[in-house]
Parts: structure tokens; C-alpha cells; sequence
């Protein structure tokens, strides 16, 4: 093959890459809605849901017989205040849950 067309081929690959291009930009992987935003996903073999509205976040990881976990064993609670915000977790074996709510006087 000789270089001519080759070129050719390698510069309409790039326009075509460079045209797709702002399209994926605008991709997100949630539900976006003003200040409502939800995604869920896998991680290995664990379900995670992740929401967030406004000033709270909340997160809910599931994991079959614990397999998979990436928090502290055992069945426990914390709640404690980060940055202005009130953060309270639930942990069981095979369930993890995080949220987070902030006062919106900030």
C-alpha cells in the first residue's frame, strides 16, 4: 500500500475521533437533575448506589456474604460533624451506608 492512501485513512480516522469527541464530553454516568444527582454501579461483586440532593449525599454499598468489603468488619455505627456537615455510617457485614447531611447556611 502505498503512502498516499494510507494518509488518507489516518486523517479522516482523526476527524472522525475529533467529531465524536464533544459528544462523549457531555456524558455522565448518573441522573442529573438541578441538584439532584443518583448513579449506581458495580465494584467487583458489590452494589453501590450513590444520591445526592442539595446539601445531602448518600451512599449504600451491598456485598454478598461480605465478599468483596472494603470497610471495617463487624456490625458498627459512627456519627460524627466534618467540614460543617453531619456525617452518620451504618456498617453490617454485607452492607455499608454513609450520609452525609450539611446545613445550608454555608
Amino acid at each position: 500500500m502505498s503512502v498516499r492512501p494510507m494518509l488518507g485513512m489516518w486523517v479522516v480516522a482523526a476527524i472522525g475521533s475529533v467529531m465524536l469527541t464533544p459528544a462523549s464530553a457531555d456524558h455522565w454516568r448518573g441522573e442529573r437533575e438541578g441538584g439532584e444527582w443518583k448513579d449506581e454501579y458495580r465494584d467487583g461483586p458489590c452494589k453501590v448506589k450513590i444520591e445526592s440532593k442539595d446539601d445531602e449525599y448518600k451512599e449504600e454499598i451491598k456485598c454478598p456474604n461480605g465478599r468483596g468489603a472494603s470497610w471495617r468488619r463487624g456490625e458498627w455505627k459512627d456519627e460524627f460533624r466534618e467540614h460543617g456537615c453531619k456525617v452518620k455510617i451504618e456498617a453490617k457485614r454485607d452492607e455499608y451506608k454513609k450520609e452525609i447531611k450539611c446545613d445550608g447556611d454555608d
